[in-house]
């Protein structure tokens, strides 16, 4: 099961490398349209801060240190730095998938986060559903602008 989880999650960050890369203006990446509130850019930036937060370093052991409030509030980051990050991203999650096993899925998630306490596998899977919401907020801002 890990091993479909850790494809799932590479397989859909790279489809938001591609939608990353589709836009055409860079500075699209940070505009809104209607009643969209957060760029493409900032939508990356939160999908990757909450990855590599829950997965790299809950889950992973890494050193990285959320920026929640960057992730809302940068602007004007190139598309190149967008993709380094996505990319970034998509280590860590390999990274800390690769040090779990099996059991480790059916055992509670070391920080509650939600309000009820959840295993490590559906809190795993919460996060795929949430990259996966917020990369149909990105595709949809895509084709509106």
């Amino acid at each position: 099961m890990i091993k479909d989880i850790r494809t799932l999650f590479v397989r859909d960050l790279r489809k938001l490398c591609n939608e990353i890369d589709a836009f055409d203006a860079e500075i699209d990446l940070w505009r809104t349209m209607g009643t969209v509130s957060n760029s493409a850019g900032n939508l990356t930036l939160h999908i990757c801060g909450n990855l590599r937060h829950f997965v790299g370093a809950v889950l992973g052991g890494s050193a990285y240190i959320r920026d929640r409030e960057r992730e809302f509030g940068a602007t004007g980051i190139p598309k190149s730095d967008l993709l380094d990050e996505v990319n970034r991203t998509i280590a860590s999650v390999e990274d800390a998938l690769a040090q779990l096993d099996e059991q480790r899925l059916l055992q509670p998630y070391p920080i509650r986060v939600l309000p009820e306490e959840t295993t490590t596998g559906y809190f795993l899977l919460h996060l795929y559903g949430h990259l996966n919401y917020h990369l149909g907020q990105v595709n949809y801002l895509r084709r509106l602008l």
